[in-house]
């Protein structure tokens, strides 16, 4: 006989869906729409990174992002078609699991499933009428902390520090946090191996986050960013150097994929450590939070594996209450799927942001609804999907070099 509590029990047994709501209200869709193609196209002023559309036999498109350009990311999908055309868009466990765990004839290539990902959830907000964030459980929260740039100033230059100052308290969307950048101070090339670093170089170190802290006050965040290029003993010298201004973290001092020097890094210094925007999936982050290198995460949506898979990523974390920031320089899709992931995450912490740039490209690359900063903090969009409503005009005017429109 089975008993309730025989039924319970089965039920505990049973594998439980990751996006349980996505489930639900996809059930009566399952199989009426089919994908038809799955198109990429490179804009400047969006990183590195190209946009992402997926159609379907139903007239609607989804929009997503890959931390890719677009003539890399149309050769990879090309190889990813056959897993997609005619199949629902609306099975996106699914087809992340696909995607991301192909290995022959190539490996999975991460940041070309991200873009897809993110187009397909998109498309599943418009098919299914909701927004991202309550497709993914959500909303923890109706708006999302952002931090930006330290754009525009010789940190060296106590003047130069000062009329920055004057410039971002004065601007309406209120950022309240800033990364400034640590290359400059050095002198050497972005994102490139640096050698050790000597003493120099890091009295100036000392001096330049010094002058911006004393420029800005304490109402005002400041974090220092690497680009991967200290070796560990150099790292360890730049933490003891900024330490007295309190930053709000530093960001991407030691390479890329984790080693024993993350730990002697994490063992010499109490300013915060933040690390991830070059890391994929659960696998690259894993290292990290065992053995709790860092005190923040940094995924990139666009590279990590969307929005599925950073949302796993996200949730490992929680496991050691580890917060998760969000890594963008990208375009307005970006921007937004950043947006549902925050407010659809518990353990969200901030959000880079490229908005509020003098050119305002991320703003002008929407048709409607541009988004808007206030306060440090941007708005989730509660309209279908992602919210995006790109203006065709601007993507026109700004394909990459060899690039057409789709």
């Amino acid at each position: 006989m089975l008993t309730r509590r025989r039924l319970l029990k089965l039920a505990a047994a049973l594998p439980v869906p990751f996006f349980p709501r996505l489930r639900v209200l996809a059930a009566p869709l399952q199989n009426k729409v089919k994908i038809t193609d799955i198109r990429a196209m490179s804009v400047r002023n969006a990183g590195a990174n190209c946009l992402i559309r997926v159609d379907t036999d139903a007239g609607l498109c989804g929009y997503g992002e890959a931390g890719i350009n677009g003539a890399m990311a149309r050769a990879r999908i090309e190889t990813l078609k056959p897993l997609l055309m005619g199949k629902d868009p609306l099975a996106i466990e699914l087809h992340f699991h696909n995607l991301s765990t192909t290995m022959h004839a190539y490996m999975a290539h991460i940041p070309t499933v991200s873009g897809i990902d993110i187009a397909l959830w998109d498309l599943a907000g418009k098919i299914l009428g909701q927004p991202v964030y309550q497709l993914m459980g959500g909303p923890f929260r109706t708006e999302i902390l952002m931090y930006s740039h330290g754009l525009g100033l010789n940190m060296l230059d106590k003047n130069s520090c000062r009329e920055w100052a004057a410039r971002v308290r004065s601007a309406p969307e209120g950022f309240t946090a800033f990364k400034n950048s640590i290359d400059p101070v050095l002198g050497v090339p972005a994102a490139r191996y640096a050698g050790t670093l000597d003493r120099s170089q890091l009295r100036h170190v000392a001096q330049a986050y010094a002058n911006v802290r004393e420029a800005v006050g304490d109402e005002i965040d400041i974090a220092v960013h690497c680009h991967n290029e200290l070796d560990t003993l150099s790292a360890i010298n730049v933490a003891k150097a900024v330490e007295p201004m309190n930053p709000l973290f530093i960001e991407d001092p030691l390479n890329v994929p984790y080693s024993e020097g993350w730990m002697a890094l994490r063992r010499a210094t109490r300013v915060p450590l933040l690390t991830g925007e070059k890391l994929e999936l659960v696998r690259g982050f894993k290292p990290f939070l065992d053995n709790q290198a860092v005190d923040i995460i940094h995924p990139d949506l666009a590279f990590a594996g969307g929005l599925t898979g950073t949302r796993k990523i996200a949730d490992y974390a929680a496991l050691t209450r580890t917060p998760v920031a969000l890594h963008n320089v990208g375009s307005l899709v970006l921007t937004y799927a950043n947006a549902h992931f925050g407010a659809a995450t518990q353990n969200f912490y901030r959000s880079e942001s490229a908005l509020g740039r003098p050119t305002r490209d991320v703003e002008e690359m929407a048709a409607s609804n541009p988004p808007v900063v206030r306060n440090s903090r941007l708005r989730v969009p509660d309209t279908p999907g992602l919210g995006v409503d790109l203006n065709p005009d601007y993507l026109k005017a700004h394909l990459s070099k060899g690039e057409e429109y789709w």
